[in-house]
């Protein structure tokens, strides 16, 4: 597997992490969360000699989607989001997109997933494990062969996505976090939609042994 990840700067907030996913062998590729910088993006697409399948979002809010259009429009490949990620993507209230400073996008996703679904690049198999919590219609994408997962914005380093925004709910986030993620194996490397990776071993003692954080 080719994995490289795009930093993102759009706004005010914290850069956002846009993953390319790519099967070697096939050159099938897939990009998680294209938030902008559509011709960066579209760069490294090139270099990979990408044959783009899928659009991948892990829930709608306007720091994540920016660039989705403009990357179809130019690249192809198909939207896929969580079903009820699908719905919050057409009501900017819910996306946010105003609060961030981002143009209005309103994004009609080409396939909706559900907990447990699987996506194929090649020989790559991904399994959508439905996360509400920040969102409604948030979701993580699991690799067991490569032992690491997409949380978006669920699970960060040492820290679990904000849920003071429509459709947020804290004992949803906690609940996705402490049966979804925290049963994976510990050496499953976390890539979140901001900040720097971890590990799964590494969040446990938060989620299940509510210590905090050693480093």
């Amino acid at each position: 597997m080719i994995l490289k990840e795009l930093k993102i700067d759009l706004w005010a907030g914290d850069v956002t992490n846009c993953y390319i996913v790519q099967d070697e062998k096939s050159k099938e590729t897939m990009v998680i969360d294209p938030a902008g910088d559509v011709d960066k993006i579209i760069e490294m697409l090139n270099i990979l000699k990408a044959k783009l399948k899928y659009i991948y979002l892990t829930h709608c809010h306007g720091d994540h989607i920016g660039g989705v259009n403009e990357l179809k429009e130019k690249y192809g490949g198909k939207i896929i989001a969580q079903r009820n990620a699908a719905e919050n993507l057409l009501n900017p209230e819910i996306t946010l997109t105003r609060f961030m400073g981002v143009k209005d996008v309103i994004i009609e996703v080409d396939s909706r997933v559900d907990d447990n679904d699987l996506i194929h690049l090649g020989e790559l198999e991904f399994e959508v494990l439905h996360t509400p919590g920040h969102t409604s219609g948030g979701s993580c994408l699991y690799c067991e062969t490569e032992n690491l997962l997409f949380s978006g914005d669920t699970l960060f380093r040492g820290t679990w996505g904000r849920t003071d925004v429509p459709t947020g709910s804290l004992d949803d986030i906690i609940n996705s976090i402490t049966n979804k993620l925290m049963v994976l194996p510990d050496e499953t490397i976390v890539y979140p939609g901001h900040g720097k990776s971890t590990m799964i071993r590494e969040e446990k003692p938060i989620y299940l042994e509510l210590k905090p954080r050693l480093l």
